[in-house]
């Protein structure tokens, strides 16, 4: 626990992050431009779905995306609350937006997909709308840290929250495959890694994009976090200034 509160120290967090920023943008500008490619132009149109299939390369990864950032908020929130980590409140923080965005996305793209292939925008089975709690499982932590004067209250209220609401992942993630609850959703096709059911002109478009998401997701966290230290700064000093100065002005006045 004495080497994660090393690396967590701000300073420390701020070069590390600096130097690695511009080459995990730089994977997610390459592998987003290279998946885009594999996705919209090599791979072929289903047998069944024809081209709307295409729609998966982004809902895919973004589901998979949505669930990784909960858990990881989820996580970050554990240890602001149980070991004091000194950054995990300020990585939780920045993971909420995020997580919420690629929750939004796999809404509307399901909702696009599932159109055309099931005759109907939304169904109201555990896949779905367990997605949906976990869009407002977001947003509710979002609004719940700004939501006290005092942000330390406002942070624990928060990861109490994200810590109850981390149940709904597994539901999420098992619910067809492990409850076996009636759903129109197909049941998993790549976490079959013995027999995946996607052929590899589709599964390698796919990863791909899986990877792009990933690193994009690493850049905005860095960028969201760099951010929220640097603002931190700007505050403190603005406070020491403002301390400064009510001493420059009460000490004549006692003179």
């Amino acid at each position: 626990m004495v080497n994660l509160h090393r690396f967590a120290n701000p300073n420390r967090f701020m070069r590390l992050s600096g130097f690695v920023l511009p080459w995990v943008s730089g994977i997610a500008a390459i592998t987003f431009v290279v998946g885009l490619y594999l996705a919209l132009v090599v791979s072929p149109p289903d047998y069944e779905q024809r081209e709307t299939v295409r729609i998966m390369y982004i809902h895919v990864p973004a589901a998979w995306m949505a669930l990784f950032s909960y858990t990881l908020m989820a996580a970050s929130s554990a240890a602001a609350l149980i070991w004091r980590h000194p950054l995990a409140d300020v990585a939780a923080k920045s993971i909420a937006p995020i997580g919420a965005g690629f929750t939004f996305i796999c809404l509307v793209t399901g909702s696009l997909w599932g159109q055309p292939t099931w005759g109907t925008w939304w169904v109201w089975d555990a896949r779905l709308t367990s997605v949906l709690i976990l869009f407002f499982l977001f947003v509710g932590y979002m609004v719940l840290f700004d939501a006290f004067d005092d942000p330390t209250k406002g942070a624990r209220a928060a990861g109490v929250l994200a810590m109850v609401g981390f149940v709904f992942v597994p539901i999420i993630k098992f619910s067809v495959d492990i409850l076996e609850l009636r759903t129109l959703h197909q049941g998993a096709s790549v976490s079959k890694l013995s027999s995946p059911s996607i052929h590899e002109s589709m599964l390698w478009p796919l990863l791909t994009m899986a990877l792009a998401y990933i690193a994009y997701f690493i850049s905005l966290l860095l960028v969201r976090m760099r951010s929220a230290i640097l603002a931190a700064r700007v505050r403190s000093l603005r406070m020491m200034q403002a301390e400064r100065a009510s001493r420059v002005t009460i000490a004549p006045e006692r003179l």
